[in-house]
């Protein structure tokens, strides 16, 4: 991997615009409450909100400006299992099989544990930034079945939804990474397995690039993930 100081990103040649801010935080995805709770640990794993989002089409739809509220309790225990679960539907969608493959984790490893881990790993972002942060969630602090394409979400909304100065969490995923190796010069991203340089790397080229182009670092993701899935 080249030096980070020689970061480059190149997005206008994707054609895919970049989206408002408040395109982006209105990002709404459907879900299904009915398939999520036989899968929780118990029904207070639910987060109260979910139920308050808006009918569409005969689903109710969350977006991220939703999941941003809901982890802003995320100092508690309580409020970091409404964030972890709030994240997975935001992430999901509807199918049953994705439902059930994201709700492993509950069934891998006991609602202690869990919490103790996500404990560590956002504290570990609130003192140490979203870099280590991806570190522990990947390794010390890893929960089984919840990848970079998962953890990253969490991080991403418990992390400033504004900020100066400091880089702040994103959602590293596959269409995402698709996207990153079209635009980022002179670097072959991998499509899954990224490590702890790469997460760095991704941070700073979307940082970069925002500071530069006077937008939101989320908006920058939200662009490459359109982008990504127009190349799969």
């Amino acid at each position: 991997m080249r030096s980070l100081t020689a970061a480059r990103m190149n997005l206008a040649p994707t054609g895919t615009p970049v989206p408002d801010r408040d395109d982006v935080l209105g990002q709404a995805i459907p879900f299904d409450r009915a398939r999520w709770l036989p899968l929780l640990p118990s029904a207070d794993w639910w987060p109260p909100e979910l139920d308050d989002c808006p009918m569409v089409a005969g689903r109710r739809r969350v977006d991220r400006r939703t999941v941003f509220g809901v982890a802003r309790r995320s100092d508690t225990v309580e409020g970091r299992r409404h964030l972890l679960t709030a994240a997975l539907v935001w992430g999901t969608g509807t199918k049953s099989r994705s439902v059930t493959r994201r709700a492993r984790i509950f069934a891998a490893a006991s609602g202690g544990d869990i919490d103790a881990r996500l404990e560590a790993g956002l504290g570990t972002l609130r003192e140490e930034g979203p870099v280590a942060a991806y570190y522990a969630f990947n390794n010390d602090q890893h929960i089984k079945h919840l990848g970079p394409a998962f953890f990253t979400k969490v991080l991403y909304f418990a992390g400033p939804e504004q900020g100066e100065g400091a880089w702040r969490p994103l959602i590293l995923d596959r269409f995402v990474a698709l996207a990153l190796r079209a635009a980022d010069a002179g670097e072959t991203w991998p499509t899954s397995g990224w490590t702890t340089p790469w997460y760095r790397r991704y941070l700073l080229l979307t940082h970069e690039h925002a500071q530069k182009a006077g937008i939101a670092p989320d908006q920058v993701e939200a662009a490459l993930f359109a982008r990504g899935k127009q190349l799969v």
